[in-house]
């Protein structure tokens, strides 16, 4: 999955595929995780946020189902 590189500082790139609603964020730390059944609008916003670490902790995190790759 191509990932978009973000100005954050926990956050380093994040990919979103659309056809499987899986929503890829790399950290700053080299870790990847992967969130499953993502709809659009909240990858959307995740873009579109002012803080990409604090939208991604209040609305992605503990709310669907991840993996560590």
């Amino acid at each position: 999955m191509e990932r978009q590189p973000v100005v954050s500082s926990n956050i380093g790139s994040i990919g979103y595929d659309p056809s499987s609603s899986v929503l890829e964020v790399e950290f700053r730390s080299g870790m990847v995780y992967q969130y499953f059944d993502v709809p659009a609008h909240v990858h959307e916003a995740l873009m579109s946020a002012p803080s990409h670490g604090e939208f991604l902790n209040a609305n992605i995190k503990n709310v669907y189902r991840y993996t560590r790759l």
